[in-house]
């Protein structure tokens, strides 16, 4: 339901979506077409789609653009499946107990809005340059997310569900797992949504991290040669992939949470 009252059909809203993004592109081209843009600084469409043909015939620095691909969505997966692993349980194991909430939210509250970046120096110390300091600094940049976001789930689980419970004869892990859980699932994705979004842009600085393969590598290798051309596509493959796990996401979501009642 939108502002109006109306339902909106996702098939016209499809239709707009794509038509914007044509047009979008259309003007991108006009404007590469008349030269009123330097290609060094935003290469035209047609330039940028003669690169990525010879990228995926030859690939990147020996190494096939799927493989980059494949590479950087490896290390953020792995990341990403710790993340909720340990943060969903520990956010809502904060939500139901104030005293564990309270020892942890110092650290919580401390390194969720640091960058990520800074750690790099010690992600290296720690960890050294292999894979494993890539994964850290990506799933540090989730977990905290996950953390805050299931802690606050708990927290908006009305008092009335949990006195039916209550009433109703429930223990405390039957609350848990039938009042306190089903309520808390919508807004534990939303927070798992954002905290995805928030890793995949770690990205490029875990493979800073003496890497020689990923999307993110390509873009800042690129950069580094003054290759605009495939910065713009490493950039374009990491927007579309983050808007594919998104989307997976949300799919996910609705099989699982088909209570939350999105559209």
């Amino acid at each position: 339901m939108n502002f109006l009252g109306r339902r909106w059909d996702r098939r016209l809203g499809a239709m707009v979506s794509v038509l914007s993004v044509g047009i979008f592109v259309g003007v991108w081209y006009v404007c590469g077409r008349l030269k009123l843009m330097s290609p060094l600084i935003l290469p035209p469409p047609q330039e940028i789609w003669l690169s990525l043909t010879e990228i995926l015939e030859e690939g990147y620095h020996h190494i096939s653009l799927w493989q980059h691909v494949g590479i950087s969505l490896g290390r953020a997966m792995v990341a990403f499946i710790l993340a909720v692993v340990l943060g969903v349980p520990l956010g809502l194991a904060m939500g139901l107990f104030p005293v564990l909430s309270s020892a942890l939210e110092p650290f919580v509250q401390f390194f969720r809005p640091l960058p990520k970046i800074a750690l790099i120096p010690l992600a290296i110390l720690w960890l050294g340059i292999g894979e494993v300091s890539k994964v850290f600094l990506i799933f540090l940049s989730t977990l905290f997310t996950v953390v805050v976001g299931s802690a606050a789930s708990v927290k908006s689980v009305g008092q009335g569900k949990l006195r039916l419970g209550a009433a109703l004869g429930a223990n405390r892990l039957q609350l848990v797992w039938r009042f306190i859980l089903p309520a808390s699932l919508p807004e534990i994705f939303t927070s798992i949504r954002l905290a995805v979004g928030v890793g995949w842009t770690t990205l490029i600085a875990s493979e800073m991290v003496a890497a020689e393969s990923g999307m993110g590598w390509m873009v800042m290798n690129a950069s580094s040669y003054m290759r605009t051309d495939i910065v713009m596509i490493g950039i374009i493959l990491l927007g579309l992939t983050g808007y594919l796990l998104d989307y997976l996401l949300v799919v996910v979501e609705r099989l699982t949470v088909p209570w939350a009642g999105r559209e």
